[in-house]
């Protein structure tokens, strides 16, 4: 009975520990993990980055992927892009991303539609800044990207427009790319038959303008992982 007992407590014993061993084996196998993960990077944009009008992988989002793919830097992207979306409904939806993804940078891409909508301009800057802040206090970085309204909306309304964007960089200390469509000229050869949404030649030109923002923030990301 003595010896039965002690081969029972034996038993026990081992067990234990080999619960222990693979607790501490999940441990240090998801701590590496965490460590060699890759970092995210969230698209938070509308119909312009979200490839409206041609296949996804034509879009400037895309080619960002296989741009630092083809680098190999270690980052995800991720395309939150919702075609029609306004600042506020980009604002509504950053938390659930933010706590996602957690993302090491943010790209917000957004406020066309507010222009295009004839919003308030003072209501598209507080919300690139909440963005923009709400984004900084998980500890991402944060691109914002300033877009252009056609000159039909008037000088007044869009250089307010504008201003809007390059003072929600400033003030929240965000990386502001002043111009999505920059080299790109009102001519059709960029635009879609719309005329409002680039189309697929476009895209390598929009690239461009993004990666000269982007690219030390995201070799540092890949770096430092």
């Amino acid at each position: 009975m003595i010896e039965m007992n002690k081969t029972s407590c034996k038993k026990h014993t081992l067990a234990r520990w080999s619960v222990v061993l693979v607790m501490l084996w999940l441990t240090v196998t998801r701590a590496t993990a965490l460590e060699t993960s890759d970092q995210n990077v969230v698209i938070l944009g509308d119909s312009i980055s979200a490839a409206y009008g041609m296949a996804t992988e034509d879009g400037w989002v895309a080619l960002l992927q296989k741009k630092l793919d083809d680098q190999a830097l270690a980052v995800n992207v991720i395309n939150a892009s919702v075609t029609g979306d306004t600042t506020s409904n980009g604002l509504a939806r950053l938390p659930d991303l933010l706590t996602e993804y957690q993302p090491a940078l943010v790209i917000i891409e957004l406020g066309g539609n507010d222009g295009l909508r004839g919003l308030s301009v003072k209501n598209l800057k507080n919300n690139l800044q909440r963005m923009a802040d709400m984004s900084k206090d998980v500890g991402s970085d944060v691109i914002i990207v300033s877009v252009q309204l056609p000159g039909n909306y008037g000088k007044a309304y869009n250089k307010l427009f504008g201003e809007a964007f390059t003072t929600a960089a400033e003030e929240t200390d965000s990386t502001l790319v002043s111009s999505l469509f920059e080299g790109m000229s009102a001519s059709p050869k960029w635009f879609q038959s719309d005329g409002i949404h680039p189309n697929e030649t476009a895209q390598p030109v929009m690239l461009d303008n993004i990666w000269q923002a982007a690219e030390p923030i995201l070799e540092a990301l890949s770096v430092n992982r």
